[in-house]
């Protein structure tokens, strides 16, 4: 009899600084897809289900999906939503239980619940309460996991990404059903353990294209060739949510008999982790100095790419600060284009309008102005009117369909503002071309995202900068009244050390 394997993703990267809850209106706006609706959509792309999939096509398995979810990162997790998607990857758990013979889960690693801190904790407690403690369970998650011990004591693998930008999602998920298989064959015996680095978060949140940061990924992969090395998982943490246990870890999944060899490379990698923490790649300009570059940039080999790092809806900034653009406006920087700006209520607006109509609106600043600047009163000219769909032809989301919702771009002063309803980072240049704008028509480009537009905009680009607009996400992490975090931690407290993990 095939294996019987039962998959399921959860995956929620939760600010706890920002305003509000992440509700299951926000899943369904983004991805709630149930069993064969999910692999129709996530089964061939580079998507951790996909992995899955690989895996189980080559073991033989029967699969059966329970549910693939997914919402942009933002505020804690309703117990609304997390109790219903919980429940329905629990519900399965139960209905199968009888013929269950391993389980294989998606999840983020920083999920943080209305409830408790530990939203992948509390998942895995909930499936062991239902198939007890032996059966095996594998887990994958992102690279800016904050893995707490309850994750490593009810699941026997744990595998994260080695990319960021995250580009190997699928290669992750067929490694981690790999070794689901082999431990079900009872090939292997595995385990993981964890070790904690008392800083925020890795210098360079795991930047994958900085020499330094590269290496400990490079070394990571090194050590899963020796005999018992099943994975080792870096995992750079996440500074934008304050839960006792944050901050960066590594882990090493091993076979039985080699954990000595298991805890000598993840304290080693720990060590480096920490010895590398004021390694800070990035130079980070305030929105003048951006604005400066900008209005004197020369486009003729491509547009210069701003990153506004701080308002990253990827890590749950509000996506609506307007710092940068008031600068650029103030600047005279154009042509240029600005993406996005997340302000339903202005898309609403827009949208009652038709193209080429002039416009005067309330824009962005609306959700804290304190993070990244209030709402700029502006006038401009409709230009694309959308529902906000799109489909993505970059490294990142390849095949992969998602909508802003009621997007428009309203052009101010010869920039182009891509306003839009629901909340995403740039990730994909069809983020922007869909709607009519074209990079090699701007001298610059704004993009809200802190390292994943890389993937897809740096090969575009004439030049890319950083900008720190002071929004929710901002490096300089003093500024976030952090309560829960165990205390000593780097930066916070310059006078931490690192003992043994």
């Amino acid at each position: 009899m095939p294996f019987h394997v039962l998959t399921g993703a959860f995956v929620h990267e939760s600010n706890t600084f920002k305003k509000g809850e992440t509700t299951l209106q926000a899943f369904s706006g983004d991805v709630l897809d149930l069993g064969q609706a999910a692999i129709d959509r996530f089964g061939d792309v580079n998507d951790e289900l996909a992995g899955f999939l690989d895996a189980g096509r080559e073991a033989g398995w029967r699969i059966t999906h329970s549910v693939s979810a997914h919402a942009t990162p933002g505020a804690t997790v309703s117990r609304e939503a997390f109790d219903h998607i919980a429940g329905i990857i629990c519900a399965a758990a139960t209905e199968h239980r009888a013929t269950l013979d391993g389980i294989l889960l998606a999840l983020h690693g920083s999920m943080v619940p209305s409830f408790c801190e530990d939203g992948e904790g509390e998942l895995l407690r909930r499936l062991r309460a239902i198939v007890g403690p032996d059966l095996p369970i594998a887990v994958t998650l992102d690279l800016h996991a904050m893995v707490t011990p309850a994750m490593v004591e009810q699941a026997q693998i744990l595998v994260s990404y080695k990319t960021y930008p995250h580009i190997d999602m699928r290669e992750i998920g067929a490694q981690a059903g790999r070794l689901l298989d082999a431990t079900l064959r009872r090939q292997i015996r595995p385990r993981t353990l964890r070790a904690h680095v008392p800083m925020l978060d890795e210098a360079n949140a795991g930047r994958t294209d900085v020499p330094e940061t590269a290496a400990l990924y490079a070394t990571a992969r090194r050590h899963e060739a020796e005999q018992g090395i099943l994975a080792v998982s870096i995992n750079a943490g996440f500074s934008e949510a304050d839960i006792t246990d944050m901050g960066p870890t590594v882990l090493v999944t091993f076979d039985q008999g080699h954990e000595d060899r298991a805890e000598i490379i993840a304290e080693g990698l720990a060590r480096r982790i920490w010895d590398g923490r004021g390694s800070v790649a990035n130079s980070f300009l305030n929105p003048d100095q951006a604005a400066a570059e900008a209005s004197s940039f020369d486009a003729a080999k491509g547009p210069l790419v701003i990153a506004d790092y701080a308002d990253n809806p990827g890590a749950g900034a509000y996506g609506d600060a307007t710092a940068l653009l008031q600068a650029l406006l103030a600047a005279g920087a154009a042509p240029g284009a600005f993406a996005p700006m997340i302000d339903p209520e202005a898309a609403v607006i827009l949208h009652s309008h038709k193209v080429g109509d002039s416009v005067t609106l309330d824009l962005g600043g609306k959700c804290d102005p304190s993070f990244g600047g209030g709402p700029l009163r502006l006038t401009g000219q409709v230009m694309h009117l959308s529902d906000g769909t799109y489909t993505g032809d970059g490294p990142i989301l390849a095949g992969i369909t998602h909508s802003f919702g009621p997007t428009a771009v309203l052009r101010v002063q010869g920039i182009d503002i891509l306003v839009v309803t629901q909340p995403g980072q740039m990730l994909d240049l069809q983020q922007v071309r869909a709607f009519g704008i074209d990079p090699a028509d701007q001298r610059f480009l704004v993009v809200k995202s802190m390292q994943h537009f890389r993937a897809a905009f740096e090969p575009v680009a004439g030049r890319v900068i950083v900008c720190d607009t002071g929004a929710l996400a901002t490096p300089q992490a003093h500024l976030r009244p952090y309560t829960r975090v165990r205390r000593p931690v780097w930066p916070l407290d310059q006078g931490t050390t690192f003992r043994r993990p």
